[in-house]
């Protein structure tokens, strides 16, 4: 009896490949588009995001030439709490948060997962650029796809062993060349289709903007600017227009570059840097392992703070049962509060966290 998979297919051509490739591999496919923010039913974009109607036809379209059923699943409550309501309040309280991560594991794995397993699906399967192993130790990790340049495993960290266990990844074994050059030759429609860049619900970049019109009456408004040692060096125009190791539009005539160093929500301020911001240590929580069950003892680990972060070796160690110390072996710029860190021994990933502070260091 063939295994079932669900395929979430988001309009591009990443998932596209992979029903695909699930369907080459004798798999019986099903396609699924999460619905989860459009507050215009009628709004197209205009590259094709992934969450309104034109992701939805171009994955109806795509079902069609692939010759398997497609639906449309309701996360709209699901995605609403668990990312827009955690992105608003990080930023809030002075951190820089990463919604896609929230979505990856509460909403396109826990709930998408739950609901596929309910109409006896199997497996549940992505487009992202990664590869799910099981490790010699038994535990399920996220690898690197073969391509560095699209890897997307940093955000995909947080998924847990069921989750994993569960989960089919076919697209981590192709470049995306690879990628595009099977949906030409299977005429799949969107074969040329842009990747969407952007986040979903902030189609136009403007952070500050979105979260000022969806929760007026919870911004703090302008504060000062200040320097490392207190001194009011101007007005800022409201902590969520501003992120760690930001230098541009600060609005600040200090004759030479300044950098945001801290984001302080108990008083409003932003501190000002008249030099970059490094850090030698940082400490995270919200901890999740993956590859490794603990890290009660000292592991050598090569950790990344963001996406495009190419990397630093560290020793880390657990502190508390949900707390991790970090000890870079080279100073890392603009380590983010709210930021994950992310640990890989090799291609795979051990485990991360969410980053709590930074202890800074100086350069110069």
């Amino acid at each position: 009896m063939k295994k079932k998979v669900v395929v979430g297919m988001s309009g591009g051509v990443d998932s596209a490949v992979a029903a695909f490739l699930l369907k080459e591999q004798g798999y019986d496919v099903i396609g699924v588009t999460m619905q989860i923010w459009n507050e215009d039913p009628f709004r197209v974009e205009e590259n094709g995001g992934c969450c309104g109607l034109s992701a939805t036809e171009d994955a109806r379209r795509v079902a069609d030439a692939l010759s398997i059923p497609h639906y449309v699943m309701n996360f709209k409550k699901e995605f609403q709490d668990k990312v827009v309501n955690y992105f608003i309040s990080e930023y809030l309280s002075g951190r820089t948060p990463n919604p896609c991560i929230a979505c990856n594991r509460y909403v396109k794995w826990e709930s998408l997962l739950k609901r596929s397993m309910e109409i006896g699906a199997d497996y549940i399967a992505t487009g992202h650029y990664a590869r799910v192993e099981r490790m010699a130790n038994g535990r399920y990790a996220v690898r690197n796809s073969v391509t560095a340049k699209k890897d997307q495993t940093y955000a995909l960290y947080n998924l847990t062993q069921f989750q994993l266990s569960h989960t089919l990844m076919p697209v981590g074994d192709y470049t995306k060349d690879d990628i595009r050059r099977l949906a030409a030759e299977k005429k799949l429609p969107v074969a040329k289709k842009p990747d969407s860049q952007d986040i979903c619900f902030v189609p136009d970049g403007d952070y500050a903007g979105f979260i000022t019109d969806t929760v007026p009456d919870k911004i703090a408004g302008p504060g000062n600017f200040v320097s490392e040692d207190g001194t009011v060096l101007g007005t800022h125009k409201g902590l969520i227009h501003y992120t760690v190791g930001q230098r541009k539009g600060l609005g600040l005539s200090m004759g030479h570059p300044v950098f945001v160093s801290k984001l302080r929500a108990d008083t409003n301020e932003v501190v000002i840097s008249h030099r970059d911001v490094f850090a030698e240590e940082l400490t995270c929580n919200q901890i999740n392992f993956m590859g490794m069950e603990s890290l009660k003892e000292s592991q050598r680990l090569f950790a990344k703070v963001r996406y495009a972060h190419q990397g630093q070796w560290c020793k880390a160690y657990q502190t508390k049962e949900d707390e991790i110390y970090v000890s870079f072996e080279q100073p890392v710029r603009a380590v983010t509060p709210g930021q994950a860190v992310v640990f890989y021994d090799g291609e795979y990933v051990m485990g991360g966290g969410t980053i709590l502070q930074a202890n800074e260091v100086s350069l110069t």
